[in-house]
């Protein structure tokens, strides 16, 4: 129930279609229900009598409620789509602003899979819960109670069959939802295989196609496939039993009701009229206890995938703005006074130890080391991507906690290792760094990253679709778009994270140029691989299974330190040092 209330709170702005969904099921329950009544009359009074105008009297008025309920019922169809697709959509909405909140630390907790199939198919599973369980879910108790009024109002004896009957389908409808319950979830869980094969498959096509692993990947979705196949059989032969065991207590009433209410007929203490109109009531609440059957599946499915829905919006945010203060970058100064920092709490090691490191504004700062020696992490600190588990990291002598988040991260532009580009144009994606820039901001950001060097060999230029991720651009293209797109925010700090690896030697020396004369005040990281990525920087730090080993400049650290040395020495012929 808590579930469901939940789920009401956001049919706040859908209040009024709600309102007239639920008015037309049951006005449209009141007039189906007066049908039988009128029918006893039909046949008690009219027909008894041989009165043709009270027959053709009473049948006008049975067309009349038919056509009456009839409309309502087309109305309460629509004001319950209308209630669905709302919910729907505001579900969806909460959702995914939950997981743009999300740190780098609460996205860890979920498959990117899994993400897609609760915003999609989970919220759609909720969706047709309303669309189609609104209607029997208002209806049903309304028909049922005011028919079991009817009928004892009938003949209460005969009535009495009801009180088998009820308590006999309560117990088998309760049986099938305790054993389908937990299938639903696994079923979900199923989907998410499945949605992660297909995206594995899709975003690593070139890697597949090149090994030649396409009857492999056939393979490995074919048992994904086959495990949802099954969970899906397991779970709608059991949801199937409940149309079987309708019918058995429906039937078994029926019988039981002719067989003793055409023994009332005999002796004479009941008319033909009256068992015609108790018939009909009964059809409606065993109509109803079905109806309220397929409702009850409908919840148990709706509530698997609404609790997999609200794991994501319950999901405690692991970075949160409660010490944030009005406060801005004004210069970029960086210090880590004693960070350290592991994934999870209470993991058997520190990503990052006992780091502390002083870097000041508008200086170049290199950042060298093995592979696994946590330079990414190391500086995702900065923007709090993550924060540290110990240890503090300042920005302008602040803690980083004490700036709101909007404003430290647009303070700082981080070029990642990953390059990503988005669907639309060239311009569209520089423009993400600012969403005003003027051409004359564009070409300059590009000038400096020498994305100039080959714009005007696409198709339209700036222009140009870039298509899924940036398909049409080769990567080392790809990496000095997402360096302009870095440089048009005029950031305080700039993080380049490997993201000149694809880049010749040549123009990555243009590209450190020209970040040197455009942006003399602006502070910049420089993570990379090649010695001579951080030749030049003010400062260049080793980082050694996450502690600092050394700092120093290119000449200090070739002079005596050996990490450095033997970096140095195997790049020494690949890069002409």
């Amino acid at each position: 129930m808590q579930l469901i209330r939940r789920f009401a709170g956001y049919l706040h702005k859908y209040r009024l279609w709600t309102a007239l969904a639920v008015f037309c099921v049951a006005a449209e329950t009141v007039f189906e229900l007066v049908i039988p009544m009128i029918m006893v009359n039909i046949v008690d009074v009219g027909v008894a009598n041989g009165d043709r105008a009270y027959i053709f009297q009473q049948g006008a008025l049975m067309c009349v409620c038919a056509v009456i309920a009839m409309v309502l019922g087309v109305g309460s169809a629509r004001f319950s789509a209308l209630c669905g697709h709302g919910l729907a959509a505001e579900v969806r909405k909460a959702e995914y602003a939950k997981i743009q909140s999300f740190s780098f630390a609460n996205r860890d907790r979920f498959q990117t899979e899994s993400l897609v199939t609760r915003l999609t198919s989970d919220v759609t599973t909720i969706q047709n819960a309303v669309i189609n369980g609104l209607r029997p879910g208002v209806r049903s108790p309304i028909m049922m109670i005011t028919a079991l009024c009817m009928s004892f109002l009938i003949n209460a004896r005969l009535a009495l069959v009801f009180l088998v009957a009820a308590p006999t389908l309560g117990f088998l409808l309760f049986q099938i939802i305790r054993h389908v319950r937990p299938l639903y979830s696994r079923m979900q869980r199923a989907i998410d295989l499945v949605n992660r094969i297909v995206q594995e498959n899709l975003t690593a096509v070139r890697i597949v196609k090149a090994y030649v692993r396409g009857d492999y990947e056939i393979e490995k979705f074919g048992q994904v496939n086959d495990n949802l196949c099954q969970v899906s059989r397991q779970a709608m032969r059991i949801a199937v039993l409940n149309m079987p065991a309708m019918q058995l207590v429906m039937y078994g009433t029926i019988l039981a009701i002719l067989w003793i209410g055409g023994g009332m007929i005999i002796g004479g203490t009941m008319q033909i009229g009256k068992l015609t109109g108790f018939l009909s009531y009964v059809l409606q609440v065993l109509n109803s206890l079905m109806m309220f059957s397929n409702v009850f599946l409908l919840l148990t499915r709706a509530i698997a995938s609404g609790q997999r829905i609200f794991e994501v919006i319950d999901e405690p945010l692991d970075i949160t703005e409660e010490d944030a203060q009005d406060v801005a970058v004004e210069h970029g100064d960086i210090e880590f006074d004693h960070v350290s920092f592991q994934y999870r709490a209470g993991a058997a090691e520190y990503v990052l130890r006992d780091i502390t490191l002083t870097i000041p504004a508008g200086s170049t700062v290199g950042i060298i080391g093995g592979t696994g020696s946590a330079k990414s992490t190391l500086v995702q600190l900065i923007p709090r991507l993550y924060d540290a588990t110990e240890g503090t990291v300042r920005v302008d002598g602040r803690p980083v906690r004490e700036y709101p988040l909007a404003h430290l991260r647009d303070a700082i532009a981080m070029v990642l290792q990953k390059n990503t580009l988005f669907s639309g144009t060239v311009r569209d994606n520089l423009r993400w760094g600012k969403p005003d820039a003027t051409d004359a901001e564009i070409e300059e950001a590009c000038h400096i990253a020498c994305v100039d060097e080959f714009i005007g060999r696409l198709e339209n230029g700036y222009d140009t679709d870039l298509g899924q991720g940036g398909v049409n651009v080769s990567g080392g293209q790809k990496q000095r778009l997402c360096i302009a797109r870095a440089i048009l925010k005029k950031p305080k700090v700039l993080i380049l994270d490997d993201s000149t690896s694809a880049v010749d030697m040549v123009t990555e020396a243009k590209i450190r140029d020209g970040l040197a004369r455009c942006l003399p005040h602006t502070t910049k990281i420089i993570i990379a691989q090649r010695i001579s990525s951080v030749l030049n920087a003010d400062q260049i730090v080793i980082l050694d299974n996450g502690r600092i080993n050394e700092v120093g400049t290119h000449w200090s650290l070739l002079e005596h330190n050996r990490i450095y040395q033997e970096i140095y020495h195997s790049q020494q012929e690949g890069a002409g040092l």
